[in-house]
């Protein structure tokens, strides 16, 4: 159960934390609480699952890489785990997952998220992609975003 200060917390981070050398005692004098109780408080929020990660969030788009392709693959699926781990693991690989087919309209089950500074970029790894697989793959595409549709998580109030 989150309580009241659980709360604040939450809402004061949710928009991501101050961008200063020492974010969690900004968080503590802006919340009137001790950075210990900060630390302390955000380690049992995520054990407890009430909050998924604390990590950093790069805008990729300010950064150059406006080209965001979802590679989507028809795998067995005896041999998804194996190959879904080995694409998450590459380093041009934001974030990868299984899903179920939607036959006979959509045969793809492992989803694969790929940055670029063009589509052509994102083509070429792709291809990277796909010599990985190898023959495992029995079919794939790349989805281009069109559009931004949603930067944020779920938000609470105070």
């Amino acid at each position: 159960m989150l309580d009241a200060i659980d709360r604040k917390l939450i809402a004061a981070t949710q928009a991501g934390l101050p961008l200063v050398a020492e974010p969690y005692r900004a968080l503590a004098g802006r919340l009137g609480l001790d950075e210990a109780e900060i630390v302390s408080r955000l380690g049992r929020l995520l054990e407890d699952g009430a909050i998924r990660r604390i990590g950093a969030i790069p805008n990729h788009y300010a950064l150059g890489t406006t080209a965001n392709g979802m590679s989507v693959w028809d795998i067995a699926d005896e041999l998804v785990a194996d190959i879904g781990a080995r694409v998450g693991a590459l380093d041009f690989v934001t974030h990868c997952y299984e899903r179920p087919r939607h036959l006979p309209l959509w045969p793809y089950n492992l989803f694969a998220m790929v940055h670029g500074r063009s589509r052509d970029e994102v083509r070429a790894k792709v291809a990277e992609i796909a010599v990985l697989v190898g023959p495992a793959a029995r079919a794939h595409e790349v989805l281009f975003s069109t559009r931004i549709l949603k930067k944020t998580g779920l938000r609470i109030a105070a």
